[in-house]
């Protein structure tokens, strides 16, 4: 099975698209115009990360903090003081559809480059965008896969018309006038998971179908081959929150059921290429990038010290928060290793220091091979700001001073399968009400005026 690139060559192809989009949007008024070009107002300078659902929204329901902190983060005509970039483990739509939806809630303006979807970092996998790829999930998964770069793309809808006797689950949709003439297909070569479906049972029939067949769904299952084809998956999301009162399910919910049926069919485990979107570090490094971009628009000559991410949900908003944290610590620790190695010349061998935090996992990473990177432009730290919004309520959850109790007192991990449940990642730097809060305290910590 052909290997995600290491990371640190996944960090240069992400640096380079981003500062090749980041000139290409300094020469676009549309694009700029949105950001107050001040200089930071103290000798370092922070960038803020914000989650959607549970935080700005619930659903289609703006939550009413959310509009009221945005005329804190804008100036008198509407530009933004701060780099500003919404993450989100989200992608059913394009960049361009969240940034307008975003813009008309929060009544201020938010261009497609401020937002990043679950998906976005699917960019920089080139050594998948010319392979045959079959693409499961709602909305344009079409356009988004060709915008992400694949130049082959097969969607389940695609797939079930041209096997028209695999999706039988619902007899309604069984073939009624006999059996439809097979169509055939190119063999697909990879699986790409944007986010939960509509029809789970027809997914989670022909994606198997799929994997037990190489790629072949019009041959027989066995003998299958294993590892099977490569899969990556965006979202891992559990649980949502939306306007009902308690969490929905979101695609990592459908991640279980696709694993344990794959699972109970073959006796195998089934197998990521890469696990993309909150709380893989992946995610955070990409949106680290967007926010240096949007920190150029503002002026800022400085580099952003330190970045804070606001969200609702423990396993993902203030797991990957914290886990990026973790990353940032862990690459400047062998920034200061490898300088004080390469100026000691004869002088006697200084003693490591002794770091006994677990290393990273390719899972935890986000597909990649190698640990951490050795960028000198990197904040200094992340901090995750959980708010009672959301998947969060402090009425129904309490946030217990032991961190060994951080998730719930019966242990019960609600992040991916990949993932080590490690309770000091669930445990938030901060926790407040609301967004409006959260904003607060950022420019409280930093010493900004908020206007």
């Amino acid at each position: 099975m052909q290997r995600v690139r290491s990371f640190r060559g996944v960090w240069q192809l992400l640096k380079s698209s981003c500062e090749g989009a980041a000139k290409q949007a300094n020469t676009s008024p549309t694009t700029s115009r949105n950001y107050s070009h001040l200089p930071p107002q103290g000798p370092d300078s922070f960038g803020l990360l914000f989650d959607i659902d549970g935080v700005l929204v619930r659903g289609r329901t703006l939550i009413p903090a959310a509009k009221q902190c945005f005329r804190s983060l804008v100036d008198r005509n509407g530009k933004y003081k701060v780099p500003v970039v919404f993450v989100t483990n989200a992608g059913n739509c394009m960049r361009q559809a969240k940034a307008e939806h975003l813009s008309h809630l929060l009544e201020v303006e938010v261009s497609p480059d401020q937002v990043m979807l679950s998906h976005s970092p699917l960019r920089m996998f080139t050594q998948f965008h010319k392979m045959c790829v079959l693409v499961s999930g709602q909305g344009p998964v079409e356009e988004v896969a060709h915008n992400l770069g694949f130049e082959d793309v097969v969607t389940i809808d695609m797939l079930r018309d041209a096997y028209p006797v695999l999706d039988v689950v619902d007899h309604n949709r069984r073939p009624k006038d006999g059996i439809p003439p097979t169509k055939g297909l190119r063999p697909i070569d990879a699986v790409i998971l944007f986010g939960e479906p509509i029809r789970w049972e027809t997914n989670l029939q022909l994606i198997v179908d799929v994997l037990l067949s190489s790629g072949n769904p019009g041959k027989t299952w066995s003998p299958p081959q294993y590892p099977h084809i490569p899969v990556l998956a965006c979202n891992m999301d559990l649980l949502w929150m939306a306007e009902a009162k308690n969490p929905r399910f979101g695609h990592g919910m459908f991640l279980v059921c696709l694993e344990s049926l794959y699972k109970k069919v073959t006796g195998n485990e089934l197998k990521y290429e890469a696990l993309i979107g909150k709380p893989s570090v992946v995610t955070y490094n990409y949106a680290e990038l967007l926010i240096r971009q949007q920190a150029e628009k503002l002026g800022w000559t400085t580099p952003v010290k330190r970045l804070y991410a606001i969200g609702d949900n423990p396993m993902a908003d203030i797991y990957g928060a914290n886990l990026y944290n973790r990353y940032l610590q862990a690459s400047r620790r062998t920034r200061a290793q490898m300088q004080a190695k390469s100026g000691r010349g004869g002088a006697e061998p200084m003693a490591e220091a002794v770091d006994d935090t677990p290393k990273m996992t390719s899972a935890e990473l986000g597909g990649a091979t190698s640990v951490y990177g050795s960028e000198e432009d990197l904040p200094e730290g992340c901090s995750s700001i959980l708010v009672c919004t959301g998947v969060y309520s402090r009425e129904q959850q309490e946030l217990p001073s032991d961190p060994a109790q951080t998730v719930t007192e019966q242990r019960i991990f609600h992040g991916h399968r990949d993932f080590r449940f490690d309770p000091i990642l669930t445990q938030p730097s901060f926790v407040v009400h609301d967004v409006k809060e959260a904003v607060e305290l950022v420019f409280q910590q930093e010493g900004w005026p908020l206007e």
